[in-house]
């Protein structure tokens, strides 16, 4: 098993993509802190994942509260005895419309759930990784922080911040042996926030649209993120850092 032992928060992951990485993970042998602000979603992840005989517990926790992320890491730590990963996926969007006409609050939420939550996960995850000598951080970002699309701009800002402060964490930060990775998924029309991104619902026009933009074919599915999130929790990538996976089937557009 690939990640044997290790003991993971995978934050917003009651479902969509999240899901798809707590279970991966799990069955690859992983402690996993299944997260999200809304329980029964939760609940039902870990419940699915015993099922299957992995182990995970779930804390509820809203990750642009300080005092909810500290004890979602106090809660991993107190738990399972320790905290070798934090993967970073919560997310949200606002919806696609000209910047001009996305509200302020849309705005403030977009950025404290994709941004302030990774400020939030380094300040109190950090020791805890210092004091185990190491770990790594997996921040979920998004192609629409290097190929950003006119509509999502306030969103595609969010998501570049992402990576950008990723990079610059991992030079910080490697030296505690500390990793900090992050992956960009293309569009998945299965999301709960796929409607947000489209600007309406995905009917088959707006599908044909996206799909013409992936030279593979396919869309991402959430085991395709998943895969590439259990690579980097791995000791397979020990010296791997300050990348990000693109997970988009070579998009062009």
């Amino acid at each position: 098993m690939r990640v044997h032992h290790k003991v993971i928060i995978v934050t917003g992951s009651g479902g969509g993509i999240g899901e798809g990485i707590a279970k991966r993970l799990a069955a690859e042998g992983a402690h996993v802190i299944v997260n999200d602000i809304q329980p029964a979603l939760g609940e039902k992840v870990v419940a699915d994942i015993q099922a299957a005989g992995g182990q995970a517990v779930f804390v509820a926790a809203d990750v642009t509260q300080s005092a909810q992320v500290q004890a979602l890491v106090q809660t991993a730590v107190s738990h399972f005895g320790r905290l070798d990963v934090m993967v970073n996926n919560a997310g949200w969007t606002h919806r696609n419309r000209p910047a001009l006409e996305v509200p302020e609050d849309e705005f403030d939420r977009c950025y404290a759930v994709n941004m302030k939550s990774i400020y939030l996960s380094t300040i109190h995850a950090t020791p805890v990784f210092r004091s185990l000598g190491g770990g790594s951080f997996i921040n979920i970002a998004s192609t629409a922080g290097v190929r950003p699309r006119p509509g999502l701009t306030w969103y595609n800002g969010s998501k570049g911040a992402v990576i950008t402060t990723s990079k610059s964490l991992a030079a910080e930060l490697g030296p505690d042996n500390i990793r900090v990775n992050c992956i960009n998924p293309v569009f998945n029309p299965d999301t709960g926030l796929s409607a947000e991104f489209a600007g309406g619902p995905v009917d088959d026009v707006r599908r044909a649209k996206f799909l013409s933009s992936i030279p593979l074919g396919r869309f991402s599915t959430a085991l395709d993120v998943a895969n590439a999130a259990l690579y980097l929790a791995s000791d397979e990538a020990a010296f791997i850092s300050g990348v990000c996976i693109e997970v988009d089937g070579a998009r062009c557009v």
